[in-house]
């Protein structure tokens, strides 16, 4: 029979985004079981949950002020619609115009077909592609005679790639569509961090054109004639990503998450004693074990008084700000035929913006029909003084962009800006090392535990595992606190 009069231990979230909730629905799924007794509270600043993703419906399109899908060969985002219900509710992309476009000079091309963020599957496509020069071409079958790297030291992605493919590939094919996923500087930007994977393929072939080939040769898949991402494996839900969420909320005990409830601090008075967490409003709460889902910076403020050398590594890991604009229009104002899922915009072109998505072309349910959705994306890490212009400012940046490059004319149907302030992490030189010391430094406390898209991922699926691994330490923590205890 249970034990009534002990009383619960308390868990504190602090961050309502998808990883704080993702760690709340882990740690409820555990409670009555072989743990101690304890309850969940999930502290959140903002009025509202699900931090970077939003969702808006109105007449009949669907706006993301976020991501708009996720990838499912990392099984972490699937596996969790699958306990939360929302299987039957995923739904894939339009499988007739799975391919992406890069801008060169002011003309929409597309990606060579098998070539997927670094590496070309095909070679024909590729050598009769017009992004490239004819010396650029021939720069990239270089990548099969030039030796691999001697030593396992961190690399940019400006390094590899022109080091591998030339300077050319980088700025007008490889930069675009990777920037395109992490809005960061490619001379800035950790290879061994963010796309390991292609290090691998040099260490074991010599060569990332033939290590590609071989794949393609042990595994034809559905999306060998798919170019840039790999479409085919992103999803959404039909109501909009703001639905993950939602369904998080609703899946925890009531009363679990409290909205406009920021924290001001967290601190102890001794390495075993209760975590006392201030409010800036309220009363304090005193925690057993505390999980920080909030991103690097903010985190570090709130450690700032009890451990400053973890603040401080915690600060080292920089960020950038980025602006979506939605715009829906008639399908008649676009003059260019949106038969892709998008375009990116090579840094070397010197436009305002970093990309745009036909989001009504990947998922037409979200826009009714002879309309049309798209997203223009700004700022990152390349063009940081955009971010700081007004709305209008951006959207009228967007339009102009539009026009040029997509022939859209007249005013918008609809539109809706989403801005995103130091949200974006960047996983520069060195970020390895500085997530392992971050770690190393977290060790020396128990009962505090680290999530978020800081550190191991940026995408959704990476930010769900880092989620369930914060929350499966703060339960082994307060198992082992609830030992020590007894003993």
């Amino acid at each position: 029979m249970e034990d009534h009069s002990v009383k619960p231990k308390r868990i504190v979230v602090v961050g309502g985004g998808l990883s704080g909730l993702t760690a709340a629905h882990r740690l409820s799924q555990h409670m009555g079981g072989s743990y101690p007794p304890f309850e969940i509270i999930v502290l959140e600043a903002k009025d509202r949950v699900g931090g970077a993703i939003w969702t808006r419906r109105e007449g009949g399109f669907t706006l993301e002020g976020g991501a708009d899908s996720f990838i499912t060969n990392k099984p972490w985002g699937v596996d969790l619609c699958r306990e939360l219900g929302l299987s039957d509710r995923l739904i894939g992309t339009d499988s007739r115009h799975r391919r992406s476009f890069v801008v060169r000079q002011g003309k929409l091309c597309p990606v060579p077909e098998g070539f997927v963020l670094m590496a070309p599957h095909r070679l024909g496509p590729l050598l009769t592609s017009p992004i490239l020069s004819w010396r650029g071409k021939m720069r990239m079958l270089f990548d099969l005679v030039i030796p691999r790297k001697g030593d396992d030291g961190d690399e940019s992605l400006a390094t590899f790639v022109k080091r591998r493919f030339g300077r050319e590939a980088l700025d007008r094919l490889i930069q675009p569509l990777v920037g395109g996923i992490y809005t960061a500087d490619p001379n800035e930007l950790s290879l061994k961090a963010t796309l390991p994977q292609f290090l691998r393929m040099e260490q074991e072939h010599g060569s990332l054109i033939r290590a590609a080939f071989r794949q393609s040769r042990e595994a034809r898949s559905a999306e060998k004639n798919s170019s840039g991402a790999r479409y085919g494996l992103f999803v959404s839900l039909d109501e909009g990503m703001e639905t993950l969420p939602r369904e998080l909320v609703a899946a925890l005990p009531r009363g679990t998450v409290r909205t406009n409830s920021p924290v001001r601090r967290i601190s102890r008075t001794d390495p075993i004693s209760p975590w006392r967490v201030e409010l800036l409003d309220g009363d304090p709460i005193m925690a057993h074990v505390v999980i920080l889902t909030t991103e690097a910076h903010a985190s570090a403020r709130l450690i700032d008084g009890y451990d400053p050398a973890l603040a401080l590594q915690l600060r080292s890991i920089p960020y950038a700000s980025s602006a979506i604009v939605n715009f829906a229009f008639r399908r008649d104002q676009v003059s260019h035929p949106m038969d892709g899922f998008g375009a990116v915009v090579p840094a070397v072109e010197g436009r305002n913006i970093l990309a745009i998505s036909f989001l009504s072309v990947k998922f037409p349910s979200r826009a009714p029909e002879g309309s049309v959705l798209m997203r223009v994306f700004l700022g990152g890490a390349t063009q940081p003084e955009l971010f700081d212009r007004e709305d209008d400012e951006l959207v009228a940046i967007a339009r102009t962009e539009l026009g040029e490059l997509l022939g859209v004319k007249g005013e918008p149907l609809l539109v809706e800006v989403g801005r995103h302030s130091r949200a974006m992490p960047q996983y520069t030189l060195g970020h390895t090392d500085r997530v392992s010391a971050i770690r190393e430094q977290l060790a020396k406390h128990s009962c505090l535990a680290l999530a978020g898209n800081a550190f191991d991922g940026v995408g959704i699926p990476d930010c769900i595992r880092g989620a369930r691994i914060a929350a499966d330490s703060a339960l082994a923590a307060l198992l082992a606190s609830a030992n020590t205890a007894a003993a």
